[in-house]
């Protein structure tokens, strides 16, 4: 029976270093991640949407979907920001509430949030679920799905 204890341990014990260490870095991945969204509030505040991109992936492949729209690339997505936000007034002040981050694999993971923006004659806000991965060793947005209310 003792050996069989001992077996039991030795066996668990392996697994429980694993699954911390997987906390440990999901934790750090997480913390991460929030800050790349704080970078695109404190951007988007400040009125900056060059800044405000450079937390989505630059590539051809990004997926931006708003509505029935779907923007593909880094430039067209880009450009559709500067079109519909073309001032400061348009833009209003960007907040983030309810954000869930949730790690898919290493360099994969998914953010559930809600998105408002504060303007001077109307309150639009949403709901948005991000895909982020991790390429060399940075957190960037490859797909954004955003859903007005």
């Amino acid at each position: 029976m003792k050996n069989v204890l001992f077996l039991l341990l030795l066996f668990l014990l392996p697994l429980s270093y694993v699954q911390a260490q997987k906390a440990k870095t999901d934790t750090g991945d997480s913390a991460a991640i929030l800050r790349v969204l704080n970078k695109q509030v404190a951007a988007w505040n400040q009125g900056n949407i060059p800044e405000f991109m450079r937390t989505y992936w630059n590539s051809p492949d990004l997926v931006f979907v708003s509505g029935t729209t779907v923007t593909k690339g880094w430039q067209p997505t880009l450009e559709r920001y500067q079109k519909t936000y073309s001032s400061r007034e348009k833009m209003g002040i960007l907040k983030f509430t309810n954000l869930k981050v949730r790690a898919v694999a290493k360099d994969s993971a998914t953010v559930l949030g809600n998105w408002a923006l504060t303007r001077a004659n109307d309150h639009p806000h949403g709901e948005f679920i991000l895909k982020l991965r991790k390429l060399n060793n940075q957190w960037y947005i490859v797909r954004d799905q955003t859903k007005q209310y």
